[in-house]
Formats: C-alpha cells, sequence, structure tokens
C-alpha cells in the first residue's frame, strides 16, 4: 500500500461500533481494580487467611498491570495490535474465571497475578485503536466515550462489588467478568482492523528484543507498586521490607530512564517527551489520575470507618458523581472547538479544587445528601479534564507512535493513582495521629468546656438508666469515641485541602499547552 493509501486509510465499519466494543474492554479491566477492595474480608473469610494476606490480591494485579502497562506499546508493535488486544482480553476473561473458582489464597493471588499482566495491555491499546480509528477532528468525541469507562469504571467498581458480594457472591466479582469478556473478543474480532502503518512498525520492531529495559522497568514499576500498595500496612519506611522495595524502585526507575532515553531501540519510547503537548498531557494526567483514584478510595473509606455507612450505601455516595460525567462529557466536547482547550483543562483544575475546597466542610455529623453533594462537585470538574487531556496531548504526535504514546500516557494515570491512593491514606493515618495529640491536652479537669462535656454526658447517661458507680467512667469513654470520630474526620478534612491547593497549583500548568481548540494541532497534527 503506498503512503496515500495509507494516509487515506478508513476502516471498513462504523467507528463509532469499533469505539464501544474496545472501550467495553476497558471498563472491564478499570473496574477490575476497584471491584475487590469492597469484597476482601469475605474473601479472607472464606480462605481462612487475615485480611492481610487477602489484599495480596490487590497488589499482585497492580504489580503485574504496572508492569507490562508501559511497554504494551511495543508488544502490539511486535505482535499486531489486534492480535495483541485479543490475546489480552482472552486471558484476562480466562483468568476472571479461575479468579472465580480458585479454591485456596495463593490459587486466587497467583491467578489475579496473571489477569493483571493481561490486563495492561487493554488500557494503551484500546486508546491507540480510538485515536487511528477517527480522524483529529473527531477524537474530542472519541475521547469521550474513553473518559466515560475510565472515570466511571473506578466510581462503580466499589458499589457493584458490595451489591454482588451482599447479594451472591465474593465470587461473581471475578466471573462478571467471563461473559463480558467473550462478547468484547468477538466483537474486536469482527469489527477491529490493523491500519496500514502498523504493518512498517511490526517489521521495524521484529529486531532484537531490549532485554536490559525491559528488566529495569519490571523491576522499578514492579518495586514501585508493592510499596504504594504494602506502605501503609507495613507501616512505611519503618519497614525493612518497604525500605527494601523502595531502593529497588529507585534504582530500577532511574536505571530505566537513563538507560531508554540512551538505547537506539528501546521497549519504551521516552523520547515521545520531546513533544512539548504530549509531556505536558502526561503531567495533567498524572494530576488527574492521584485526585481520581484517591477520591474514589477516601470518601468511601472515611464513609465506612468514621461515618458508620455499609460498603453498598459507601459505594451509593460515587453514583450520582458518576452521572454527572455522563450527562457533562459531551458538553465540553461540544464546548472544545469554540475554546481553547487550555482553558478549558484550567477551568476543570480550578473547578476541582473549588469542589476539593467545598469538601474541606464535613463534619462528623455530616448527612448522606451532603456527602453526595460534594463528590458530584469533586467529578464535575474532572469532567472538563479527561477529554480535552486526552485529546490535545496525540495531536501533534506522528499516528505511528500512537501504540507507544498510549502505554506511556496510561502509565503516568496508573502511577498517579497507585500514589495518590497510598498518600491519601498514609495521610488520614497520620494527620489523625496529629490532631489527637493537639486535644488530648485539653481532657482534663482544668479545662472547663471539658468539665460542662463531661456533666453533659454523665446526665444524659443518667437519664438512660445507667448504673451510678460507672456514670464517670462510661461517660469518658463516649468523650473518648467523639474524640476520636473528631480527630478522624478532621484528618478528612486536611486530605481535602491539601489536595485542593494541589488542583489550583496544577491551574497555570494549563497554560503549556498549545493554543489550540479542539485538540487539533496547529497545521493539522499529523
Amino acid at each position: 500500500m503506498t503512503t496515500t493509501d495509507a494516509a487515506a486509510w478508513r476502516p471498513r465499519v462504523n467507528p463509532w461500533l469499533i469505539a464501544l466494543v474496545v472501550t467495553l474492554a476497558t471498563f472491564m479491566e478499570v473496574l477490575d481494580t476497584t471491584i475487590v477492595n469492597v469484597s476482601l474480608p469475605y474473601i479472607a473469610g472464606s480462605m481462612s487467611s487475615s485480611n492481610d494476606q487477602s489484599t495480596w490480591t490487590l497488589t499482585s494485579y497492580l504489580v503485574a498491570n504496572g508492569i507490562v502497562l508501559p511497554i504494551s506499546g511495543w508488544l502490539s508493535n511486535r505482535l499486531g495490535r489486534k492480535r495483541f488486544f485479543l490475546i489480552c482480553i482472552s486471558a484476562f476473561t480466562l483468568f476472571s474465571l479461575l479468579c472465580g473458582i480458585a479454591t485456596s489464597l495463593p490459587e486466587l493471588i497467583v491467578f489475579r497475578l496473571l489477569q493483571g499482566l493481561f490486563g495492561g495491555g487493554l488500557q494503551p491499546s484500546q486508546q491507540a485503536i480510538v485515536l487511528d480509528t477517527f480522524p483529529p477532528e473527531q477524537r474530542s468525541r472519541a475521547f469521550g466515550v474513553v473518559a466515560m469507562a475510565i472515570i466511571v469504571a473506578p466510581v462503580l467498581g466499589p458499589t457493584l462489588g458490595g451489591w454482588l458480594t451482599d447479594h451472591m457472591s465474593w465470587r461473581w466479582v471475578f466471573l462478571i467478568n467471563v461473559p463480558i469478556g467473550i462478547f468484547t473478543v468477538l466483537g474486536v474480532s469482527a469489527l477491529v482492523e490493523d491500519p496500514p502503518w502498523l504493518a512498517r512498525l511490526r517489521g521495524a520492531a521484529s529486531g532484537s528484543i531490549d532485554y536490559i529495559g525491559l528488566g529495569l522497568i519490571a523491576l522499578g514499576l514492579g518495586c514501585l507498586q508493592v510499596v504504594m500498595d504494602r506502605g501503609e500496612d507495613e507501616d512505611w519506611f519503618g519497614s525493612r521490607f518497604i525500605v527494601t522495595f523502595a531502593i529497588l524502585a529507585v534504582a530500577g526507575l532511574v536505571g530505566a530512564v537513563l538507560w531508554l532515553w540512551r538505547a537506539r531501540h528501546p521497549v519504551v519510547n521516552l523520547r515521545l517527551l520531546r513533544d512539548r503537548n504530549f509531556a505536558v498531557g502526561c503531567l495533567m494526567i498524572f494530576c488527574v489520575g492521584a485526585v481520581l483514584y484517591s477520591s474514589a478510595v477516601i470518601i468511601p473509606q472515611m464513609a465506612q470507618l468514621a461515618l458508620g455507612y455499609t460498603s453498598l450505601l459507601a459505594g451509593l455516595l460515587l453514583s450520582p458523581g458518576a452521572m454527572v460525567v455522563i450527562v457533562m462529557i459531551p458538553v465540553v466536547v461540544a464546548l472544545m472547538p469554540h475554546v481553547q482547550t487550555r482553558w478549558i483543562v484550567a477551568f476543570g483544575f480550578f473547578t476541582l479544587g473549588l469542589a476539593l475546597v467545598y469538601s474541606h466542610g464535613i463534619t462528623p455529623d455530616i448527612d448522606f445528601t451532603t456527602l453526595v453533594m460534594m463528590r458530584t462537585a469533586q467529578t464535575l470538574g474532572l469532567a472538563f479534564l479527561f477529554v480535552p487531556i486526552g485529546t490535545i496531548a496525540f495531536a501533534t504526535l506522528p499516528r505511528e507512535m500512537n501504540n507507544d504514546a498510549t502505554a506511556l500516557f496510561n502509565m503516568f494515570r496508573n502511577v498517579a493513582g497507585s500514589i495518590g491512593i497510598a498518600a491519601a491514606t498514609s495521610m488520614v493515618t497520620e494527620r489523625t495521629q496529629v490532631r489527637m495529640a493537639h486535644l488530648v491536652p485539653h481532657l482534663t479537669p482544668l479545662d472547663p468546656a471539658f468539665n460542662q462535656l463531661l456533666a453533659q454526658k454523665t446526665q444524659a447517661l443518667t437519664q438512660l438508666g445507667a448504673a451510678p458507680a460507672s456514670l464517670t467512667k462510661t461517660a469518658l469513654g463516649l468523650i473518648d469515641q467523639a474524640l476520636y470520630a473528631q480527630s478522624t474526620i478532621g484528618a478528612y478534612m486536611d486530605v481535602f485541602a491539601y489536595t485542593a491547593i494541589i488542583s489550583f497549583l496544577v491551574v497555570p500548568l494549563a497554560f503549556l499547552f498549545s493554543p489550540t481548540r479542539g485538540g487539533a494541532a496547529p497545521g493539522g497534527g499529523h
């Protein structure tokens, strides 16, 4: 096929059918990063293991997923993108089935690791297919479909996982992937095709394998995921285990950057970061990923641990926000041809910052409706970020680089998600301790406010018929519970405050993007 023919290439079928089918695979994979969380206690109980041991089902998935994600572009070029995508979907579906019928925790951990290994190639491949299927002027609308999957899936995960676990069994958290996976394999086989320029890339990628680059990436990202996922449970750098893995992560990542930047045929093409729009896009999506994944964990966690919600009710807090995203993304897409993309991104981060300031106003007696409104306000800002960032980041890259670029882009988002979750949960623990340290000195008979509170609690217990001999002891216990609840809520307030500051600080960085509309590059992009 000639260069002219390749430039004029279009898919044989409706591109929107292709976008929907490939996005279904990504939705399934992203959903699996959060759907298991609420099922861990049930898994531990049925497998006769501790909660700490059961969390390795999460860690093993994230480690394998994180290693494969950045090299998925190279694998697509080497195997052919459609073939690689089908292998990933088929294997992901198979290991989902095996997870659902596992009879022991070691079996489940191994199957989860293999599920994550093949799941790591789904997001970049799907995004690259969408990029090649749609011309540049239609990509913003196509990325709207992609964004819905990436934003809605981690939000829906805890709710769906809680419902399946409560009403059926934790095994259905995995088994639900099987019919979706089979349908997706059939759809991709029938609809997706590799564009002609990928045949040339496949030939170019068939040479020697960059074993050094592969090894450094596996070491760096694998150890980083272990540190992020296990750090809080292992007391961070108070643990020799975490210190060892942190040193290995730094050594692997620094070595990988130095090697990949200088290698002639690197397994991950870091030179793509020389493109300003793509480099800024990776920075922006890193910030979005940290806020998206951390908030999707922090809000249900706060509802369950501090407010006493069930897992299902805590998950339902996130659902209205997901609906807002679905409604707002078409509005954002319609806005992009008329407003510079960088202004939309700046507005998104500014709105997100305001929403986080609003969320800072939580109290121990906050009601369900107010919590829903806080989360909904956060997702309103996120709706203005995913599509514009994804569209402009790839606008000035050659289409032959889409496989490598989508792998890097998704790697930044997922790594940011792990870091955001780890940082937020660690901060809650640390700030709870700090706030308790500030409040405890007031629990003294020399403090008038303490004496007044003790008298109120004692009087309330007397009216309830409590035994006179234990009045003071019981009242002090209630005050201690209130102290802990106040400290915990204060810690979550601090997390929202810090993330609001970060969001506001990112706003001016949006103007590093080129001054374009609709994400289209000056001169046509390609």
